[in-house]
C-alpha cells in the first residue's frame, strides 16, 4: 500500500511537472488544460492543491518542472520502490492465434483472457502466430502494447 501511494505521488508530481513546463508563459495564451483538470476533484483535493493559492501553484509547478528536468529520471532509474510499481504495472502475455499486425483499429485477444483495443490510428504489417507482448502503463497512465519478437509497440485501452 506504501508503495502504491509512492507511485501515485510521484504520477501527480509528474503531472503538475508537465503543467509547470507547459505554463511557463501565461496561462491565458495557453492551451493546456491545467492540473486541476488533469486530475480528478477527488485527487486535487486529497493532495491538498485546493488549499494553494493561484501563486503558490504557479511556484510548485516551476519547481516541479525544474525536479523532472534534472533529478526525476535518476530517482526513477535508481529507487527501487518506483522499479517495484513498474514491474506490478507490466503484463505480459501472447496474442492468441495468427497474428497480422495493426491497422488503426485492431483488437488484441490475450491468452491471459485480456482483451485490448488500439487506442491511436497506426498501421504495422506483421506475420506471427501467438507472439508473446509486454503491456506496460506510462506516468500519465495510458498504456503500450509491444510485440516482443519486432520490438513494435502501439497505444491500447483495455476492453475486459
Amino acid at each position: 500500500m506504501k508503495e502504491k501511494k509512492l507511485f501515485l505521488s510521484i504520477i501527480y508530481v509528474s503531472m503538475l511537472a508537465w503543467c509547470a513546463a507547459s505554463s511557463t508563459a501565461s496561462t491565458e495564451d495557453s492551451d493546456f488544460p491545467g492540473v486541476e483538470q488533469l486530475m480528478s476533484n477527488s485527487e486535487f483535493e486529497a493532495a491538498g492543491l485546493s488549499q494553494l493559492t493561484e501563486k503558490q501553484l504557479q511556484r510548485l509547478n516551476q519547481w516541479l518542472a525544474r525536479y523532472t528536468a534534472t533529478e526525476a529520471s535518476i530517482v526513477k532509474a535508481n529507487s527501487k520502490t518506483v522499479k517495484k510499481i513498474q514491474k506490478e504495472e507490466t503484463i505480459k502475455a501472447r496474442i492468441i492465434g495468427e497474428f497480422n499486425g495493426w491497422d488503426g483499429d485492431t483488437v488484441f485477444k490475450l491468452d491471459n483472457g485480456q482483451v485490448w483495443r488500439q487506442r491511436i490510428k497506426s498501421r504495422h504489417d506483421a506475420s506471427m502466430n501467438s507472439p508473446e507482448v509486454v503491456i506496460t502503463k506510462n506516468w500519465l497512465g495510458h498504456y503500450r502494447l509491444k510485440i516482443q519478437e519486432t520490438g513494435r509497440s502501439v497505444a491500447v485501452e483495455r476492453v475486459k
